[in-house]
């Protein structure tokens, strides 16, 4: 499973026009699902995301998480994370999860989510959506699990 989280002043997501998501401070993290995950998996992603420390402490270094600073997440599926781009020029998506697969653990990872955070923002699922946010620093990191 993979996390591509990304340190947000606010970030908002869309699906035909209508918004479905939208946090301010925290993390936007766009969820890739691979075949072999699974609910360990999304345990492991879920643990990582709300204790990686990308927010500046009061000495300016990354040193607290988005529960350190009571921040908020906006999770989005994005299947193209697990794309193989080591040959030709198109993308092969042969190690993605099948869809339902994809989607029970998507919303897995919510559900844990869930857990520990009061308000949990959403993409959708198979939706084109899109995507809005304003990357504070800019910080990105790619965490697969």
């Amino acid at each position: 499973m993979i996390g591509l989280l990304q340190r947000v002043s606010h970030a908002s997501v869309s699906v035909d026009g209508q918004c479905i998501g939208k946090i301010n401070t925290g993390l936007m993290v766009l969820i890739g699902v691979e075949k072999n995950d699974g609910r360990e998996q999304a345990e492991r992603l879920v643990k990582k995301l709300l204790g990686y420390r990308v927010f500046p402490d009061d000495e300016g270094k990354m040193n607290q998480s988005v529960l350190d600073i009571a921040g908020e997440i906006l999770l989005v599926p994005q299947f193209t994370l697990v794309a193989d781009t080591d040959k030709g020029m198109r993308p092969s998506f042969s190690s993605a999860a099948p869809p339902r697969q994809g989607a029970d653990l998507f919303a897995a990872v919510v559900d844990i989510m869930s857990q520990h955070l009061p308000q949990v923002q959403t993409g959708q699922f198979g939706a084109d959506m899109a995507v809005e946010l304003v990357n504070d620093g800019p910080v990105t990191f790619w965490l697969q699990v």
